[in-house]
């Protein structure tokens, strides 16, 4: 459990207990309290029973450094082709007895695996179906894809609000998986927020599944699921060599502009060796279009889109220092460059680097916006700072000490003594904050908008 910052004390909170997933009491010197945070009991976990299907790689040099041996490809397909019929029939039938009821439609799976492997046979167009699928097999894992860490969440609007009840509104949340090598995915979940600010998660589909990728030139890729998926089934996997090792930490953001809404995600792509800024584009979860970002902006991490523009042109927030949080400009979503200080570490949960937890969120009183601070021995927490409507770069609140931090009961994990966000939301008189505890499983907490404006307005 993490702990929560209470308005009429400036310093760390106890832990809370939770009661309910309405109701979270704190004990103050004896007294009953109402906490500033609604810490509401739903936990979001990784399993490692839901898998993907990856293409697997064996080495393909050549052995003993001699070009003319064939490479490791070339032998397995060979073993392959030197089976009897009936050898194919019951080997490919046994594998597919083994995990077809893991994937959707694995024999096609199979198939196109093949396909891509044509090269290494030559596209021999004698070879059975049962061995095309079975060659296909070979070179095919299964990925555990959120075994290790679900984590850093943000949440949207979901684009169809059929169906949901009168005073509820349906919701879009991104989690950042990791599975085996540490290589981060982007999954999502479905759910209903109730007029009482109490959140329901959809239960997970069992199976999960990667989109087709309709188009790949260069770094731009457009990819598309089944429109008959489950938004928990819908995994979006590294493709290019600079997302190799991860999309890590995708801040969503529903942008309006001319009574339109497009879903926006600024995420880092990471090769293993360097990380850069790329933005996503989807107007309703099925299709996607991921692009590299340009400019000096985009060499670093953290980037959050503003919900519209302001004077014309997009705003973004942005930390290319390492430290401290800067508003960009620009007349183009892919080109991001230069930059107007915005925000310094100031308080000792912040000197090592603050950064945005998603995007600016539209208030009357102004534009609010959650910041993660690290501080004495790399420790996380959540604060949040209040910016003026009209000159963006004033601001008009923040908070003193931070508003969620790791509990002690909660603070192991694939990344201990870290609470982080990737983007809250909105809904009516609340704030929906869902974050990520030790960098392994996510929750949510709600706040009043008037209770938190107000003590960002007395902490400054």
């Amino acid at each position: 459990m993490a702990w929560f910052y209470s308005a009429p004390w400036p310093t760390f909170a106890p832990p809370l207990t939770c009661i309910s997933s309405q109701s979270v009491i704190q004990l103050r010197n004896g007294v009953e309290q109402h906490p500033f945070f609604n810490r509401q009991a739903l936990y979001l976990r990784p399993d490692p029973s839901r898998v993907v299907v990856r293409p697997f790689r064996p080495s393909i040099e050549p052995r003993d450094h001699n070009p003319l041996d064939k490479t490791r490809v070339n032998h397995i397909v060979d073993w392959v082709l030197g089976l009897g019929v009936d050898e194919v029939v019951s080997l490919l039938q046994a594998t597919l007895d083994s995990f077809d009821d893991r994937h959707h439609n694995l024999p096609e799976i199979f198939e196109r695996r093949a396909r891509e492997m044509e090269v290494s046979y030559f596209g021999d167009a004698s070879l059975s179906l049962s061995q095309r699928q079975l060659i296909g097999a070979y070179f095919l894992n299964e990925y555990s894809f959120e075994a290790a860490a679900l984590f850093n969440p943000s949440i949207v609007p979901h684009p169809c609000q059929t169906g949901a009840k009168l005073g509820c509104i349906r919701v879009i949340l991104s989690l950042r998986a990791v599975g085996e090598g540490h290589i981060s995915s982007l999954t999502f979940r479905s759910g209903t927020i109730g007029p009482d600010g109490a959140m329901d998660i959809d239960p997970p589909a069992r199976l999960a599944r990667l989109p087709a990728v309709t188009a790949c030139v260069g770094d731009r890729i457009e990819l598309s699921f089944m429109p008959e998926s489950d938004p928990s089934e819908r995994v979006i996997f590294p493709i290019t060599d600079a997302q190799s090792n991860g999309i890590e930490d995708a801040r969503f953001v529903a942008f309006e502009h001319e009574g339109t809404i497009t879903y926006y995600a600024t995420y880092t792509a990471y090769s293993g060796r360097s990380i850069r800024s790329e933005l996503l584009e989807t107007a309703d979860f099925l299709s996607f279009r991921l692009v590299p970002l340009k400019g000096t902006a985009a060499e670093n991490k953290g980037m959050a889109l503003f919900p519209r523009k302001l004077n014309g042109r997009y705003a973004m927030i942005a930390r290319y220092d390492n430290e401290n949080l800067y508003l960009l400009y620009s007349d183009n979503l892919s080109e991001w460059t230069g930059g107007t200080p915005l925000l310094a570490p100031k308080f000792p949960g912040e000197f090592i680097q603050i950064g945005a937890c998603g995007s600016p969120i539209e208030l009357d009183e102004g534009w609010l916006l959650f910041i993660h601070g690290v501080g004495p021995m790399r420790h996380y927490s959540i604060g949040a700072v209040l910016l003026d409507k009209e000159d963006v770069t004033r601001v008009i609140g923040r908070s003193r000490e931070p508003l969620v931090g790791p509990e002690a009961a909660e603070r192991e994990g694939y990344v201990p003594n870290v609470v982080y966000s990737c983007g809250a939301m909105r809904f009516g008189e609340r704030i929906v904050l869902p974050y990520a505890i030790s960098d392994t499983f996510s929750t949510f907490s709600t706040v009043k908008v008037t209770t938190l404006v107000e003590l960002l307005k007395n902490d400054l």
